[in-house]
């Protein structure tokens, strides 16, 4: 009885099949995905131009200029208490005949940032344009 040499399912050591490895693919991916983000993140969709005191060519004075108060119990203008729509409108029917007139916006003692911000931008999504940000009021 001849005995058999056990049967080997390997392959001969001279043809081994490398295994590929994902490790590397997946590493792009998340880096490529981490590059969009941030590069969405930091770019800048919506802008709202506020005339500086240096660029304005007007006069330095306030005079004929329409002020706006942000308050932290609404939004006061010609020292009335109006709901922000209201504000835009008014604003607006007050620059018709004169479309170089600025709007001067003070933020109140006591204001939050993104208040003031939804009154610049609420502002600027209307057209109007000569807004200027002044320094908060007591």
């Amino acid at each position: 009885m001849t005995t058999r040499a056990p049967l080997s399912f390997n392959q001969p050591p001279g043809r081994r099949r490398s295994l590929i490895s994902l490790t590397p693919l997946i590493d792009v991916v998340f880096i490529l995905l981490l590059f969009f983000m941030l590069a969405y993140s930091l770019s800048d969709e919506h802008q709202i131009q506020l005339d500086t005191p240096a660029a304005t060519h007007a006069p330095s004075g306030v005079a004929g200029s329409l002020l706006v108060d942000v308050r932290t119990d609404g939004v006061r203008y010609a020292g009335r208490y109006i709901p922000l729509d209201q504000l835009v409108q008014r604003v607006a029917s007050a620059r018709i005949g004169h479309p170089e007139r600025r709007v001067l916006v003070r933020s109140g003692a006591g204001v939050t940032v993104q208040d003031t911000v939804r009154v610049l931008d609420a502002l600027s999504n209307a057209g109007i344009t000569h807004i200027s940000l002044m320094e908060g009021g007591r």
